[in-house]
């Protein structure tokens, strides 16, 4: 049992890593909100590495976003706990992967195999809460955007009458972003990494060797031997008798 359980939460860590991976390479972590827009209106979406545009013509550009201290720092630290969780999440992938019982490598002990699957799912644990704070941070980042866009009385008061101005071209509202989909890939990922790691350190309680069974040795006192005692005392008819047995 407890082997299916370390193999199941490998999986997950794998998967969980590859999805974080993928999400922060990804470029449409928010994208326009196109309610109210025309057909013909430019589409934009963003990223943590480039934002890009995609015109009327269909064509995409993207410029990357290079440099650190032209962002805020909220938006670097987003940066800082996806990569900080994909790290995590790589190296502990492959510690998990070493720590298979089913693999076998060498003379390694059950015991060893056992601490390297708990550290391996602290690892995946870790690494699942940095991606699921990053994501996180950048989502509520969008919706502080959303709604201050939305109700900006400059730009035609309530969302109705915002919304109606943007779409009838009697106003020029702000654009405004929404959740993109690599952070939902971002979230998956990181509640696997939180599984998986969950998983692991429960595998750890039923890798590790039984020690309650300990061969004793059973202890046999030594047996008395029949050895002649000597005394000097004499019998009754005046022999000696020397020897007593004990």
């Amino acid at each position: 049992m407890a082997t299916a359980i370390q193999t199941g939460g490998f999986v997950l860590g794998l998967l969980g890593a590859a999805a974080i991976i993928a999400a922060t390479g990804m470029n449409n972590w928010s994208v326009k909100d196109r309610q109210g827009d025309v057909v013909t209106s430019v589409y934009t979406y963003k990223g943590l590495w480039q934002n890009c545009e995609v015109g009327t013509s269909g064509f995409t550009e993207c410029r990357p976003l290079y440099g650190l201290l032209g962002f805020s720092g909220t938006f670097q630290a987003v940066r800082a706990l996806m990569i900080v969780g994909i790290v995590l999440g790589v190296i502990g992938a492959m510690i998990a992967l070493f720590s298979l019982k089913c693999l076998k490598m060498g003379s390694m002990e059950d015991s060893s195999k056992a601490k390297m699957t708990l550290t391996a799912g602290v690892m995946f644990i870790i690494a699942g809460i940095c991606a699921i704070s990053g994501a996180s941070i950048y989502a509520n980042q969008i919706v502080a955007s959303f709604m201050m866009t939305t109700y900006n009385p400059n730009y035609g008061g309530g969302m109705g009458e915002g919304m109606g101005m943007g779409g009838m071209g009697g106003g020029n509202m702000t654009p405004r972003y929404t959740f993109g989909p690599a952070l939902f890939v971002a979230w998956i990922g990181a509640a696997l990494l939180l599984l998986g790691g969950i998983l692991k350190c429960v595998a750890f309680r039923g890798l590790q060797p039984d020690k309650s069974t300990y061969t004793g040795v059973a202890y046999k006192a030594p047996q008395a031997q029949n050895r002649p005692v000597y005394d000097d005392h004499h019998t009754e008819d005046g022999k000696r008798d020397n020897q007593k047995y004990v």
